[in-house]
């Protein structure tokens, strides 16, 4: 096997033809730094070096050994500073899916955040359905995911990421659709459009929660995963829905959004599988706060 060290020594006499320089460059002495040039000349089986009392003179295997190890090492330093740099999060990739709701409000500045302070480290950013959101974080297909909280956090950390009030989407012709404020009462009758409560248990519950405190009930007509299709169905006069306010940027013909009092607040969350290696995960969560 050659060494480094033995390139190293090689390299110093191929630049300086000097066997003095060249110790004197690398800090030894030359009885050692001959026995390198002989032990690597031995290893390879060819002359590297022609030399005499006066000069020292690189071969023609000589010549074209120094150009192919000086890529030995600048690949090897290369491979060390690559592997540093894995290693402390500042290279490679992170994978993050999120719901599609979060694309209109928290995603964008917290992907800006992390690309500026993490230039080299790939941001695979991926839209998924809840469920194969969540699925996707347990399995290590995602190092990470943005949505609403999980119901079940086992084996799970997360952290806080943004915080919004719901809003009422209704058909534009509605005859609410023109209020500048709605209270819960006055949806009592009205047919509602929401996420099913095993797939976004935390919107659910703060919808549950908002009709309960005038005691009321939800009436719910159609479940759809997507708030994007909620709002869909919103504008093809099928019912009401309470979403998060960010979705009034959807800009979808037919929809009116209107503020509603008191409304509940939603949470989104930066959620992660306990035990994840990934290094940069630590440097996306350190860009949520």
């Amino acid at each position: 096997m050659i060494d480094i060290r033995a390139l190293q020594c090689f390299l110093a006499v191929a630049d300086t033809l000097h066997f003095g320089k060249a110790a004197e460059r690398l800090h030894m002495t030359q009885p050692p730094l001959s026995r390198q040039i002989a032990g690597l000349e031995k290893a390879l089986g060819v002359t590297l070096l022609e030399r005499d009392s006066r000069h020292v003179r690189l071969t023609a295997a000589g010549t074209r050994f120094a150009q192919d190890a000086r890529d030995v090492l600048v690949g090897l330093e290369q491979a060390c500073r690559s592997a540093q740099q894995v290693a402390a999060g500042e290279l490679g990739e992170l994978r993050v899916g999120f719901m599609m709701h979060a694309a209109h409000s928290s995603v964008p500045p917290l992907a800006r955040r992390f690309i500026a302070a993490h230039p080299q480290v790939q941001l695979r950013l991926r839209e998924a359905l809840p469920l194969a959101l969540l699925q996707g974080v347990r399995e290590g297909e995602l190092d990470a995911g943005i949505g609403f909280a999980p119901a079940e956090l086992h084996g799970l950390a997360l952290q806080p990421l943004f915080e919004e009030p719901l809003c009422v989407a209704l058909p534009a012709a509605h005859p609410l659709a023109r209020r500048r404020q709605l209270e819960v009462a006055q949806l009592a009758d009205e047919a509602l459009i929401t996420a099913p409560a095993d797939v976004v248990p935390t919107l659910r519950e703060a919808i549950d929660a908002c009709f309960a405190r005038e005691g009321l009930r939800p009436q719910i007509r159609l479940e759809v995963q997507l708030q994007q299709s909620i709002i869909s169905l919103v504008g093809e006069g099928l019912g009401v829905a309470l979403v998060p306010a960010s979705l009034r940027r959807l800009g979808v013909p037919g929809v009116a959004f209107v503020a509603l009092k008191d409304a509940p607040r939603v949470q989104q969350v930066v959620f992660w599988r306990v035990g994840n290696l990934n290094p940069a995960l630590p440097h996306l969560i350190a860009c949520v706060g």
